[in-house]
């Protein structure tokens, strides 16, 4: 397989999944909060740690179980206030807002990307480590022919989501459509944060 297309076939089976960054980055499609600036974001922290990975650092991370446990216990402790906030805007009845009482200005709501995504440890895991090493079976250009596979996959499939959000915003315009999305966040986001928590005790142990 062309190491392209094998970047791409690579990296949309691992980022194309139900995790905290995907979710809110469909939650702000869905309330049409500069939608294209967080796509541009997530895709932008994607290429560059899969750039990372392809240098080598992925496989200096893995080797190190303290800096494993660290980012695991960090991202648990992030993801956990991220659910909460989120299972408080169900009680509320709030109604296109993700995740509580989100940020609405463009700069606030792309800095609470950039957060959401380097905190969370599985980002690290799918681009840094996985993608990396993959991708390292590549000789010479190939390596960063395989990234830009990865990267394209990660951009189309951000601004996908993006965009078909908004088509789907006119069906979840009831308070009541929007609570069910909170509380499916917020029991995604916690049990995410339990299974980082478990991961950086084990590191440690």
């Amino acid at each position: 397989m062309h190491p392209a297309l094998h970047g791409f076939a690579t990296g949309a089976g691992l980022i194309i999944a139900i995790g905290a960054q995907n979710i809110f980055v469909l939650g702000q499609g869905l309330a049409n909060n500069h939608p294209v600036a967080v796509a541009l974001t997530a895709s932008l922290i994607d290429a560059s740690l899969i750039a990372l990975g392809l240098a080598g650092v992925g496989a200096a991370l893995a080797a190190s179980p303290w800096l494993c446990g660290i980012a695991s216990l960090g991202g648990a402790a992030f993801l956990a206030f991220y659910g909460v906030k989120s299972l408080a805007a169900v009680r509320a009845g709030q109604a296109l807002a993700v995740g509580g009482a989100g940020p609405r200005g463009c700069l606030p709501v792309v800095g609470a990307t950039i957060a959401l995504s380097l905190l969370n440890p599985h980002v690290y895991l799918d681009t840094v480590v996985l993608l990396g090493t993959v991708g390292s079976q590549h000789a010479g250009a190939g390596r960063w022919l395989f990234g830009l596979g990865a990267s394209a996959a990660s951009v189309l499939w951000f601004f996908a989501i993006t965009c078909g959000a908004r088509l789907a915003a006119p069906l979840l315009s009831r308070p009541a459509a929007w609570r069910v999305f909170h509380a499916a966040v917020g029991l995604t986001m916690l049990l995410l944060a339990y299974g980082l928590a478990r991961t950086g005790l084990a590191a440690w142990a």
